[in-house]
Order: C-alpha cells, then structure tokens, then sequence
C-alpha cells in the first residue's frame, strides 16, 4: 500500500498538535546564527507545506520537495491562499534534482527515518551536499530507536474526530530496528450525511541511533557540525525521542 494517499486528505486534521511555527522560529535562529538569513533554502519531505509556508514568511525563497502527489496538492492549496513565492517539486528525497544550489536544506517530522536502508540515506546526505552552495547547511531531526522501542512499539493509537477516525496499530522489529504502523482510516465523504470512506496505508520507519547518523553524514561527504535533544540546544540523551542535526557542506569552494 502507498503511503499518504487517503491520509494526505486529513493529514493536517491529526497533525494540528505540530508546532510547526515554534520548529520554524527555531531553525530560523538557527540558520541565522550560521549567517543565513535570506536566500534560497530547500525543504525536503516538504508534506503539505506547513513548516514550507512557515520558513516563507521569514523571507527565504523556499523550494518544498516530497514524493507524495497527494500531500503536495494541498501544500499548493495553501500556497494560493499565502501567494507566498514556494516551488513545489514532486519528487523522492533519494534521486532529488535541482537546478543549481542552495543556501540550506531543511527536513523536519522524521522525514529520514523513512529511508529504510543505509546506502539510500547515505545517498541522500551526499545529493544534500552536492546541492548546498560552498559553506551552506543542513539541518533534520530524526525519530530515535529509544522512541520506537519505548514510545511507539507495540502501541495501538486511535483518534475520533468529526472529519475522520484512525486507527494506528504500530509494530517495531528489533532485529531490523524497523517500526511498521498500519494506518486505518475512516474519512467523512462530502455532502454525504453519515458515509465514510475508509483508507489503509502502511508506514515503515527505521530506527537510527545518532552514532549511525553521523557516520553516514561523514560518510556522505558532510561535516557533520553538532546535535540537539528535539528542538531544544541541549544534548542529546537516552531517552531523546526526537534529534536534531546539523551538519555542514563540504568539497566546495567558494568564488567570493
């Protein structure tokens, strides 16, 4: 089953607990203090543009990236309303292509602990470095192997809401360190009283430690710069649930 298809339609609905605008202002200071704080910034795993729109306000000239037709739909949806200046390109952050490079690439919401193998992350950090102009940054988070052991494995999670319901019935495996949710989802049909139609996708996330992280960043041609408990400057722990790196391009001169 493809991901995101029938939860693209509500996906905003169950995601209303994100602090999308506190992770902007604070990769806005972030960036700013690596002396971005305008120009071209991509975010890869854009969704449906919530952080996009968000970054866009600061004044950057955002490109949102995302392998999900359906999410990017209705990041476009929002784009028309915000008539903010957003490039949206449908494409997978493993083979992503650009015209030319960037100040900073951005990846928020785990989106790389969808990347299940290794080489393909690998790949991943090494197109973010070919992409990032001399001196540029990139800065994710990831979903830590304490979070899918303790946190989410094992955990049957439901939700009712007026539009929708969803049952998700999560699975981690710790031999291949990978959590599987299956996602039931029952969505209001419009102008139907009472019908619903019902989705069901399956997730699969891998389990990443920060040692694996960084040695893949490195691997990647990257220099791999400090990380961060969540979104917070203080170091990460056992028990973090949630990573933010930063890591720095690499290989480049700069023509200045």
């Amino acid at each position: 089953m493809e991901a995101y298809t029938g939860f693209a339609e509500v996906y905003d609905v169950f995601m209303d607990d994100v602090p999308y605008k506190a992770w902007a202002a604070y990769l806005r200071k972030l960036l700013v203090e690596y002396g971005i704080e305008d120009g071209l910034v991509l975010e890869l795993g854009c969704g449906t543009g919530n952080l996009t729109e968000c970054m866009a306000e600061y004044g950057y000239d955002m490109i949102g990236a995302d392998s999900s037709g359906e999410m990017l739909e209705l990041a476009m949806r929002k784009k028309e309303k915000s008539r903010q200046d957003i490039l949206y390109l449908h494409q997978d952050m493993r083979e992503f292509e650009l015209y030319g490079t960037v100040r900073a690439v951005i990846s928020v919401c785990d989106c790389v602990n969808y990347i299940l193998e290794e080489e393909e992350l690998t790949e991943v950090f090494r197109l973010v470095n070919n992409y990032l102009d001399p001196g540029g940054f990139f800065l994710f988070d990831f979903n830590t192997e304490y979070k899918y052991r303790e946190i989410l494995g094992e955990q049957v999670i439901a939700e009712d809401r007026e539009e929708a319901s969803f049952i998700w019935d999560n699975y981690y495996d710790e031999d291949e360190k990978i959590n599987q949710y299956e996602l039931t989802l029952f969505v209001r049909e419009d102008g139907k009283q009472g019908l619903y139609r019902k989705y069901q996708e399956i997730h699969c996330q891998k389990a990443y430690t920060l040692e694996n992280v960084r040695a893949l960043v490195e691997q990647s041609g990257l220099v791999f710069v400090t990380a961060y408990d969540a979104y917070t400057r203080e170091p990460p722990a056992d028990d973090s649930e949630r990573i933010c790196v930063v890591a720095k391009e690499h290989g480049k001169e700069s023509v200045l």
